[in-house]
């Protein structure tokens, strides 16, 4: 069976691509796993959510604690919970910090 390989991106790729939120989405840290496709993420604009990775993402995305994500609040007890939509590349997180958008965090020397 012929095995599929995901085109590669280069670093500059990466960087012209970066996704920022849009409406009311947020950028968080992930704090904790909870297992069962939760996380406990601390958001840029204050609150710690109960995120869950949507039923589409669960395959796709795997994420660590430590990482940089986009969170979407509910509508329904937006300040505490949430969908973690994307998950960002080391390369991706130093350019959101090097721009501007993760000055409210602390820890983020990691990136």
């Amino acid at each position: 069976m012929a095995e599929y390989k995901r085109p590669q991106l280069t670093d500059d790729e990466l960087i012209e691509r970066v996704k920022l939120p849009r409406d009311n989405q947020v950028l968080g840290i992930l704090e904790q796993r909870l297992g069962g496709s939760r996380c406990m993420v601390r958001c840029l604009d204050g609150n710690t959510r109960n995120c869950r990775i949507p039923g589409r993402l669960k395959r796709k995305l795997w994420v660590r604690e430590g990482d940089i994500v986009l969170v979407e609040p509910w509508e329904f007890e937006g300040d505490k919970k949430g969908d973690i939509i994307f998950k960002y590349r080391p390369i991706q997180a130093t350019f959101l910090k090097k721009q501007g958008y993760l000055d409210k965090l602390e820890n983020t020397d990691e990136f």
